[in-house]
């Protein structure tokens, strides 16, 4: 009998098995043959040189030919993130990365990215742009192709339209648009809902919503400023320093009349910010409100109905079919709902459902836009590059040869309802609240030669960008803009070091992007005042530390002995918005802080440099500067070694000049190098003690400058 049992449980079990294996079996489809993937290949005529920094310099007969080339060569130091965001983009990433990945490939199908892409991409991509993409998309298949064993399983051939798809998914979340999501999702979620204004009240509470700051510095100085007529950018965007979103060098150059140098992030196909020989600008992130969150009314009879103009509405109802990892040929098939009204996306939550309007709905036009600002050659045919306005949100602060600075607090500004609080919720049963299109791009803040000569960015208000008299001010634009209000640390601090007059030297100017110093009225400071403000006379340990802090000038350099207390204490504070995390109370910031030195470090006061490192690899060097402060160096943890690792902030920088003659020079530096996964190469970490020590290397601007430092000269696919 229990023979019978035994032999009943396992024939169970094997039904159970081979059921289970028959519902996630999954594999992922072969790869196609060497022959098609590089089939394209032949269509294209470029030249890569590498320098002696490994950087690529790519020469191609025609634009699509660069576009070819840019690819191949990204590809060779960085294929693995660049199909990572291919397969994020697609939403398929969760069937190579596993569950936590999946949540990804939902945001993709909740926000409609490829039905976008169905339905717009051959209406509103010019033919140009199309090819552009094509020869992109043809270059990473070339490198596929001749390396099959780095290419992941049913994710080649790569498609133009997975450009378009990455721009469409992943811009709206540089202006926080992820920080309305987790909102939205928040179990506890408390949310003001704002009311008509007719009626005279303001709102009625049904949380909170967080607006964390990004980095990046940016620095225009017009010839009058400058004391020897040369006009100066500093490009000093704030990136994590490796990842989809870490910055890559390289210079394009094309018989068609590119001749661009600067950042790109892996998968994208055109210079994201940089210099020709005529102009260049630097991309700094902005945090207007631009997403609103609307709260629907369900009907009580049909979950799949919202009220709408006192009727009810179907949503459009489909559902997200996410295949993830288990392992080799096997996949879990998960199931979500995928809700859309009127308004945009749509979501259930435990504390009601919501609908999404945002900046970049549908944005189809951001390549072609990066490329016509990559060919212009003065102000006007820049402005007229961006006045296509297909890029939701960030700031460019620009400078060019004829002497011209500017900065346009760039965005697609909702056309918002007038009269409305759009910093609240909005009803969601009400069409006149949902907002078509944008404001028209001569709505846009734009300040241009300002009396004093100089423009700057850190991520602060639009009010704040220039040291004279002729700043643009709130009152010049509607409120329903929501355009942004705060200042960061980096911003105060160059208020500081700017007066409206002295003359702006290229050492000044490298002093004020350098420096590594707290503001007053800091939240650094502020933190700092409430430890001292606390009577610490009964630990005399602790009152020793505090006397120790009173010290500090709020500088980060290396050698400094009081910035490793310093630092530590007001971090958490500093660093609250951007992580989400709450900060512990200044006195308890201050205790850890004490501890953790004493266990690491056997002491209160070791170098700062001691602690803040720039780890790669093999190479630990000691670094200046700290979270929020102008030289912005963040860790991705304070790690159990007492060591805080840089992970994040100043990455790839340039220093951009044209002389009186128009005579253009320019140095640039990135904190590790050119091979971005390949630990073997001399170039994985060769720029880090340039980086670390504040200094340069020359940017190879000229064929013959290039030539004369090359080190790889090669031809993909012939």
């Amino acid at each position: 009998m229990i023979k019978k049992i035994v032999m009943g449980a396992a024939a169970l079990i094997g039904v159970l098995v081979l059921a289970a294996g028959i519902y996630t079996w999954n594999p992922l489809p072969k790869n196609p043959s060497v022959e098609e993937l590089s089939a394209a290949a032949a269509n294209y005529d470029v030249e890569i040189i590498r320098d002696n920094w490994g950087v690529p310099h790519i020469y191609g007969t025609t634009d699509n030919d660069a576009a070819f080339g840019l690819a191949y060569a990204h590809a060779e130091d960085d294929f693995e993130t660049i199909q990572e965001s291919v397969a994020a983009t697609r939403g398929v990433l969760g069937r190579y990365r596993g569950v936590d990945a999946a949540r990804t490939d939902y945001l993709v199908e909740l926000l409609n990215v490829w039905d976008t892409i169905e339905e717009r991409f051959e209406s509103d991509v010019p033919e140009d742009v199309k090819a552009y993409a094509q020869a992109y998309a043809d270059g990473l298949n070339l490198y596929a192709s001749q390396n099959l064993d780095q290419t992941w399983q049913g994710l080649v051939p790569f498609k133009p339209e997975d450009i378009f798809a990455g721009s469409l998914f992943r811009t709206p979340f540089f202006y926080g648009f992820d920080e309305t999501l987790l909102d939205v999702y928040n179990d506890e979620r408390v949310a003001s809902i704002s009311l008509d204004p007719a009626s005279g009240r303001r709102s009625w509470i049904v949380g909170p919503k967080t607006a964390p700051p990004r980095g990046s510095n940016a620095f225009a100085v017009a010839p009058e400023r400058s004391d020897d007529e040369t006009t100066r950018l500093i490009i000093n965007s704030h990136q994590p320093m490796t990842g989809p979103v870490s910055w890559w060098e390289a210079h394009m150059v094309s018989e068609e009349g590119l001749d661009i140098h600067g950042g790109v992030f892996p998968g994208s196909p055109s210079i994201l910010h940089g210099f020709n020989r005529y102009l260049g600008w630097a991309n700094t992130v902005s945090k207007p409100d631009l997403a609103d969150v609307y709260v629907l009314t369900l009907n009580p009879d049909d979950p799949n109905q919202y009220k709408l103009d006192g009727e009810w509405r179907d949503f459009e109802v489909e559902t997200a079919e996410l295949a993830i990892k288990l392992w080799g040929p096997f996949a879990f098939p998960a199931k979500r709902e995928v809700l859309t009204s009127e308004h945009g996306p749509a979501i259930r939550t435990e504390t009601g459902t919501y609908a999404i309007r945002y900046a970049g709905m549908g944005a189809m036009r951001q390549t072609e836009q990066r490329m016509r600002t990559a060919k212009a050659r003065n102000w006007d045919e820049f402005y007229a590059a961006m006045a296509i306005h297909a890029v939701p949100a960030l700031n460019y602060v620009y400078a060019d040869k004829d002497g011209v600075v500017a900065l346009i607090h760039n965005g697609q500004y909702p056309n918002r309802a007038a009269g409305w609080d759009w910093t609240k919720d909005m009803p969601g049963d009400r069409s006149d609240v949902i907002w078509d299109g944008y404001l028209p791009y001569g709505r846009v803040p734009i300040l241009r030669n300002p009396e004093s000569g100089l423009i700057f960015d850190a991520n602060n208000e639009p009010f704040s960008a220039t040291d004279g008299p002729d700043n643009l001010t709130p009152q010049m634009f509607p409120r329903s803009m929501g355009l942004q209000t705060d200042q960061t640390n980096r911003s105060l601090r160059i208020m500081e070091l700017t007066d409206g007059t002295t003359p702006i030297t290229r050492e000044s100017l490298l002093e004020i992007k350098f420096d590594n110093a707290y503001a007053q009225n800091s939240t650094a400071d502020k933190t700092v005042k409430a430890v001292l403000a606390e009577d610490w006379s009964a630990d005399a340990s602790l009152q020793a530390a505090a006397e120790h802090l009173a010290e500090w000038s709020y500088g980060t350099d290396m050698t400094d002995r009081h910035a490793a207390l310093g630092v530590l204490t007001t971090i958490h504070a500093v660093t609250e918005m951007l992580t989400g995390i709450p900060a512990p109370t200044p006195s308890d910031a201050f205790r850890q802080a004490v501890e953790y030195l004493k266990t690491h470090h056997g002491k209160i006061d070791p170098e700062w440099g001691d602690v803040n490192r720039l780890v790669r690899g093999e190479v630990s060097l000691p670094v200046s500067g700290g979270p929020d402060v102008l030289r912005a160096i963040y860790p991705s943890e304070i790690g159990e070694d007492g060591i805080l690792k840089a992970n994040a902030g100043d990455t790839w920088i340039a220093i951009v000049e044209w002389d009186a003659d128009g005579n253009q020079t320019a140095d640039v530096i990135h904190q590790y190098g050119a091979a971005t996964l390949d630990e073997t190469s001399p170039h994985y970490a060769d720029q880090a003690p340039i980086f670390a020590a504040e200094e340069w290397r020359p940017a190879l601007l000229t064929r013959e400058d290039v030539e004369a430092n090359a080190q790889r000269t090669y031809r993909p696919g012939r």
